[in-house]
């Protein structure tokens, strides 16, 4: 008897669409917790860019936004567009950063939901 050379694995995974990447996702049967992939890095990274700005200009080492985009060798808008990231929601910044809730929106989106009132910004953000 012989034995075979080729063991041949079939894992049956979906491809999604997050944040227009593509992303695996494994079969709905495995661990809760694998299934939940947590925030996308690109968006804490951009939340910690924003923070990073606005101290600039709180602590005045930053007159103006043009002055920031100079600095980080970006355009001006934007510059104005995310530095909107740093004033989410208390209550949306605890669930992104320590929940580790993903977020249901692009990133240019969630820059945009940040101008809305603070009490609607969890409900627009979050899939709940």
């Amino acid at each position: 008897m012989t034995t075979p050379s080729t063991i041949r694995v079939v894992i049956p995974l979906k491809v999604k669409h997050r944040n227009g990447r593509p992303r695996i996702v494994p079969p709905a049967n495995l661990d809760e917790a694998a299934d939940d992939p947590g925030p996308d890095p690109r968006t804490l990274r951009a939340i910690a860019r924003a923070w990073d700005w606005r101290r600039r200009l709180e602590r005045g080492e930053a007159a103006t936004l043009s002055d920031i985009a100079q600095a980080e060798q970006v355009t001006l808008p934007f510059v104005s567009r995310y530095i909107r990231l740093a004033y989410l929601s208390p209550t949306v910044l605890e669930r992104l950063l320590i929940h580790r809730r993903p977020c249901a929106l692009p990133l240019d989106k969630l820059a945009t939901a940040a101008l809305a009132p603070s009490a609607e910004q969890p409900r627009m953000i979050f899939d709940d």
